[in-house]
């Protein structure tokens, strides 16, 4: 039996979910067959090197130095027809939300998402996935030939070693495609502050109101020498900086020390952070998804804990 793998890429660096997908495959032990899409052989080549793969498939084109779900769509689904796999495995990313569907129903397949874990049984698999924004758990059962969207931080990728360092080049026919074009790349300001490489992390989310109230957690973070960060609605509202949210659509971060006061741990934020080495969460709500992902958390008022903490500290 064996997987293909979908490699995005940024700048030559295979993405951390696809060193993932290839070690979950591994797990399952299927072998692995890794599609690189690129807007050259020489950068498929180089890319292939990063990844433990059995097989490397790559489609150069200048239509592929950057993401278009149309032309991304046309190489997926005609290297599943080329390879027939048991398995597709996609990155619960922009670019999977983008193909998998798409690429299920065009191949006839079967597709489970949010999955935070996959077991082989009975000629085909058993999926975990997160529901109700992370709050359950659901089990499906997901028949072979299936694709699978694959949350990132799912499988750790410690360890994996590259094992294939040729290409083997694969024909797309592109004549006549419509869809996403891309214009220019756009880098984000930084403003300074790179939280990926920050050893602890004071994460705050809309519960904290507005930006009268970030003084008590930027004086907790202070007196631990922590960034202050923000989910996604605190970003959003210009409580805090582009520069300083964690996420899916944010950074990806591996503190030794994250926490969080008043952030639920919808799925999209533990995306970003869920590899830290403790998390610790503050939160009113004793329901909230977060508890499940923390090492230690408790349930009570941030506007309490956060000043008392702040002078102990002190």
């Amino acid at each position: 039996m064996g997987a293909l793998i979908l490699v995005e890429h940024y700048e030559g660096v295979a993405s951390e979910a696809a060193l993932e997908m290839a070690a979950l495959a591994r797990k399952l032990g299927l072998s692995v067959t890794a599609l690189i899409c690129a807007g050259s052989e020489e950068s498929a080549l180089r890319i292939a090197a990063q990844i433990d793969a059995d097989t490397v498939l790559g489609v150069a084109s200048s239509m592929l130095i950057n993401y278009a779900p149309s032309t991304y769509l046309k190489c997926l689904t005609t290297a599943i027809e080329a390879t027939s796999p048991d398995l597709v495995l996609l990155s619960y990313s922009t670019a999977g939300i983008d193909l998998a569907p798409h690429s299920a129903i065009a191949t006839g397949r079967q597709m489970v998402g949010y999955v935070t874990e996959l077991v082989a049984e009975d000629g085909g698999f058993t999926a975990t996935s997160l529901v109700y924004g992370g709050k359950l758990l659901a089990k499906s059962s997901l028949p072979a030939p299936g694709l699978a969207v694959i949350m990132p931080g799912a499988i750790k990728a410690d360890g994996a070693t590259p094992g294939c360092h040729s290409v083997e080049m694969l024909h797309v026919d592109f004549d006549g495609l419509r869809g996403v074009r891309a214009i220019e790349s756009l880098t984000p300001e930084t403003e300074g502050v790179d939280l990926s490489k920050a050893e602890r992390i004071l994460c705050v989310g809309r519960a904290v109101g507005g930006t009268d109230n970030l003084a008590e957690a930027e004086a907790v973070a202070r007196h631990l020498g922590a960034e202050i960060a923000g989910s996604r609605p605190v970003i959003d509202a210009g409580w805090l900086p582009k520069a300083r949210q964690v996420g899916k659509s944010g950074m990806k971060v591996k503190p030794k020390l994250y926490l969080m006061a008043g952030v639920s741990g919808a799925p999209e934020h533990l995306e970003g952070m869920q590899e830290s080495e403790l998390i610790i969460a503050l939160n009113s709500d004793e329901s909230a998804p977060i508890f499940a992902k923390a090492h230690y958390g408790a349930v009570c008022d941030m506007f309490e804990v956060l000043p008392a903490l702040a002078e102990r500290l002190n």
